[in-house]
């Protein structure tokens, strides 16, 4: 590599930053108030403008003054959206570098003020702080986890409510499309308990997706999905009451999948 190739010969823009990854953007990034009818060239998915998180706050009420943790922030699309609803605060903790510095290029395009960003194992952060939030935002990371009951409870101990969007596992569902089914590959199944929760747990191979620069799974090869029963109960076994269903996707692509917000 010649450390040259490494400058920008242009003048700065929008565009320099996001360009860093170029072609490995899923998001589609919103256009600048200063340049009308400009977009940023990125991606195609409309996260920035994702209908969960307006259907979170009339869940649990305005963003507006609370303090928030978001596991796997991705690439701050979530944490935009919250951040223009008014959150005093945001922390978005992310395990992925390459996720992490989208972040802060969004960061720094689009002034998030409320916004915070570290890079690290949300995992080892859940269980080594004392500090508690208005709501915990886990979209899009407990089909990733090793153990995803273990992340039920670590949220637990930091916020009363929970947003939770995750793919989960039935069977029949996931037989009916050969292309989620690949990826039980052997059908491997463990028999799991922690901390008095027993559950079955399915084994998810990333498979060919570790070969692209925008993977945004786990950090291991596989990961565990749960069922939807044993999320909803897993939940309640770690102390919330009350619970909120939407965006329950029995055809999503990738395999069925819905959103809860629990509140204790």
């Amino acid at each position: 590599m010649n450390i040259l190739d490494e400058y920008i010969d242009a003048a700065p823009t929008a565009q320099t930053a996001v360009d860093i990854f170029k072609g490995q953007w899923i998001s589609k990034l919103p256009g600048l108030s200063e340049l009308p009818g400009q977009g940023i060239l990125s991606g195609d998915n409309e996260l920035f403008n994702d209908a969960r998180i307006p259907w979170t706050e009339e869940q649990f009420g305005s963003f507006t003054g609370l303090k928030i943790l978001e596991l796997g922030p991705y690439e701050a699309a979530h944490t935009y959206m919250m951040d223009k609803r008014g959150a005093q605060f945001i922390l978005a903790v992310e395990m992925n570098t390459r996720s992490f510095v989208k972040c802060l290029i969004v960061k720094e395009i689009y002034d998030m003020k409320s916004a915070h960003f570290m890079l690290g194992n949300f995992i080892d952060y859940l269980k080594n702080t004392s500090e508690t939030f208005d709501i915990c935002m886990a979209s899009g990371v407990l089909y990733h986890m090793i153990n995803p009951a273990e992340l039920i409870y670590l949220i637990s101990r930091v916020s009363d409510k929970v947003m939770l969007w995750s793919h989960y596992y039935d069977k029949a569902i996931v037989e009916s499309s050969q292309t989620v089914l690949a990826h039980f590959d052997g059908g491997v199944t463990v028999e799991s308990e922690f901390m008095g929760f027993s559950h079955i747990l399915y084994k998810y191979y990333y498979q060919s997706a570790l070969d692209s620069a925008s993977f945004c799974g786990g950090s291991a090869p596989h990961s565990y999905w749960m069922t939807r029963q044993d999320i909803i109960g897993a939940l309640k076994h770690f102390g919330y009451r009350s619970f909120q269903i939407g965006f329950d996707h029995t055809s999503h692509p990738l395999g069925p999948a819905f959103c809860v917000c629990a509140a204790k």
